[in-house]
């Protein structure tokens, strides 16, 4: 059983994780002041889609990202609907990593709007990595007029969680002498990285919180969880030894589309394939990317989700891909009308670049 000494056995390092505030939402807000101070979304209307963000002020209404955008328009009748702009938001985000590159090279994008930096070592000698969030958040709002939310701490899984701790506009700080009993109090669902069903699966267990997961042994949870197991054993002790890695592997490409109306007709449900068949392509010619898994992802009306799929020993070409498209959605009659569907392919010519963890570090950590 590991126990607060060991974590010093660990590569202990300064790792900062920069989450944007209410991303999308606020850059329109930025570019529309008449929006400021109001309930806003972006992605879907009133009658249909989904809420891609929301301002925080959308969020009092009890508005989030990911709600079907009927009933966001039911909790808040006033809701302003605004359409996505993707250019204009990788215009900005480009701008936020020039930021991040001026301390450091070890930046990890997750999206757009939020990336692990690692400045144990960086470009401007600074030995506080506080000192370091901080300026990124300052520079960050002075040059975008947007806020910035940060965590730091010795891994990437704490400094997320400590980026969410004094969101909107603020920063945590989690030392290690620290981790173990943070971790102890939090709950089960607000661990990076557990999503509802797992949670959910855990709360049956008996495990609500970091002090409940600790009780249990790494035998039992690998038991329970499968190669996961390793992992939720190691991280309520507060060891998470992935690496920031500048460049992340892609391990799937896709492309998909929600319908302007619900369809069940297998005519207009292969027309529709073929459009998002043809993105696909579009984007394997211009990355160069194969895969062996064809999979079909399928949203009905009722918004539950399935996915099918086929895998060869061969990377298919093309023509292969598009057959076994129109395979996976003959496999079974649909019994609900349908409102997305994505295509995409995984198992890529890719190599995998296999984690290494690294000498102990050498830094310490005080004055972080």
């Amino acid at each position: 059983m590991e126990n607060e000494k060991d974590i010093q056995l660990y590569p202990i390092r300064k790792i900062i994780h920069v989450d944007m505030d209410a991303f999308y939402a606020s850059v329109e807000q930025l570019d529309h002041p008449e929006w400021r101070g109001k309930p806003l979304v972006v992605g879907g209307n009133a009658a249909r889609g989904v809420i891609a963000a929301a301002s925080y002020e959308a969020r009092k209404f009890g508005v989030y990202s990911a709600m079907p955008s009927v009933l966001a328009a039911r909790k808040c009748p006033q809701l302003i609907f605004a359409p996505a702009r993707f250019d204009r938001y990788k215009e900005i985000s480009s701008q936020i990593r020039e930021v991040f590159h001026e301390y450091t090279d070890l930046v990890e994008p997750l999206s757009l709007d939020e990336a692990f930096m690692d400045v144990t070592e960086n470009k401007m000698g600074l030995k506080s990595a506080i000192l370091i969030a901080k300026q990124i958040r300052q520079k960050i709002k002075e040059r975008t007029g947007l806020n910035a939310s940060a965590g730091v701490s010795y891994n990437k899984f704490l400094a997320k969680i400590a980026s969410d701790l004094n969101k909107p506009n603020g920063q945590a700080v989690i030392l290690p002498e620290e981790a173990e009993k943070f971790l102890e109090k939090l709950p089960i669902k607000k661990f990076f990285g557990i999503g509802k069903v797992t949670a959910e699966k855990m709360g049956s267990l008996g495990i609500h919180n970091g002090k409940d997961l600790k009780q249990f042994s790494l035998q039992y949870l690998t038991r329970k969880f499968g190669k996961s197991g390793i992992h939720y054993f190691n991280i309520v002790r507060g060891i998470h030894l992935s690496e920031v890695q500048p460049h992340r592997i892609r391990k799937s490409l896709s492309a998909e589309n929600t319908f302007a109306k619900d369809l069940l007709n297998n005519e207009e449900l292969l027309g529709e394939l073929k459009k998002i068949y043809d993105e696909l392509t579009k984007r394997i010619k211009k990355s160069g990317i194969k895969g062996r898994t064809v999979t079909l992802k399928i949203k009905y009306s009722d918004f539950t989700q399935q996915t099918r799929s086929k895998t060869q020993e061969q990377y298919p070409e093309e023509e292969l891909i598009w057959e076994i498209a129109q395979e996976l959605l003959a496999q079974e009659p649909f019994v609900n009308s349908i409102r997305l569907l994505g295509l995409g392919i995984s198992n890529l010519n890719i190599t995998e670049e296999h984690q290494h963890f690294g000498e102990q570090l050498k830094i310490p950590f005080e004055g972080i």
